[in-house]
């Protein structure tokens, strides 16, 4: 995950170009083997019991090498000797920027020593970054420190991440966030959170970015936004929304429900209060992740 908002940074600092980044992220993703790839090519699993975890994955927020520990599939020795057989990914993100000669070495080094400073980052926060713990990154980059639900807006982000690698996959950037009491959506999927705590959540794209995610997210090639394309964005805001009040229910003991989605399009969402419009920037468009403490208005 880290990779994604090291590519953001490389954007904003003028490092590369968005259709450098692009093509980076590409070769990227053409380089890195998922974990269940490796277990099978090692013979340490099957691809049934490969699936039986992807499956699990939908059910449980957790990464795909504590499931198959779990489940008795592989041990924790297997894992690791798979985990260093996998590249780290912002390292692999430098090969491909500097294989394409859009960056030399010292030009990535220097990037990357750079971002450290920035964010105040650590060699042992910068080590449980890369595996994963990205909480303070998302609280600093979308500006949550002074918010009042900031430990859940971020625990809901980083969260969110997990499941759009997982899902829909790592080709993204995230970009600079809006807060706005105003936004004028596009396609979108929305769903509320009633409880301790009461939030809207919404994912918006227009016709095409949501045509795309609902057809990565489906498995299934859709041409056209109808009632099973609008079903699969759906369905991944409920999927994800509901790892999240578990994961908030078992953290605080927090009493949440969740509302049934909807998809609408065209729309002006009005706020009282802050709602944040976090976009992220995938090759097939741009998608919004909309968040608020306040239920909108939607005319």
């Amino acid at each position: 995950m880290f990779t994604q908002f090291f590519g953001n940074f490389l954007l904003n600092q003028n490092l590369v170009a968005n259709w450098q980044l692009s093509e980076a992220l590409e070769l990227q993703k053409d380089t890195k083997l998922k974990l269940g790839v490796l277990a099978i090519n090692a013979g340490f699993m099957t691809a049934d019991q490969v699936n039986t975890v992807h499956s699990a994955q939908q059910r449980m927020d957790k990464r795909f090498g504590d499931i198959a520990v779990e489940m008795g599939f592989v041990t924790h020795d297997q894992i690791e000797t798979l985990l260093n057989t996998q590249k780290t990914g912002h390292l692999l993100l430098g090969q491909a920027l500097v294989d394409k000669g859009y960056m030399t070495n010292g030009q990535f080094e220097k990037a990357l020593n750079d971002y450290k400073k920035l964010y105040s980052i650590n060699d042992k926060d910068f080590s449980d970054i890369q595996n994963g713990k990205i909480e303070q990154v998302i609280k600093t980059f979308y500006h949550f420190n002074n918010f009042k639900y900031a430990k859940v807006f971020t625990e809901y982000v980083s969260l969110m991440f997990k499941n759009i690698i997982r899902f829909i996959g790592d080709d993204f950037s995230p970009l600079e966030p809006v807060t706005t009491n105003e936004f004028e959506a596009g396609w979108t999927a929305t769903q509320t959170i009633k409880g301790k705590y009461n939030i809207f959540t919404a994912i918006d794209g227009n016709e095409e970015a949501f045509i795309e995610f609902s057809s990565r997210f489906a498995g299934e090639k859709f041409t056209d936004i109808d009632e099973y394309s609008q079903a699969s964005v759906a369905e991944f805001l409920n999927l994800h929304n509901g790892l999240f009040t578990v994961n908030i229910s078992n953290e605080q003991q927090a009493e949440l429900e969740l509302a049934p989605q909807t998809v609408q399009n065209n729309k002006i969402i009005k706020t009282s209060s802050e709602m944040f419009c976090m976009p992220i920037c995938f090759p097939f468009g741009t998608i919004n992740i909309l968040l608020s403490n306040d239920i909108p208005k939607i005319v």
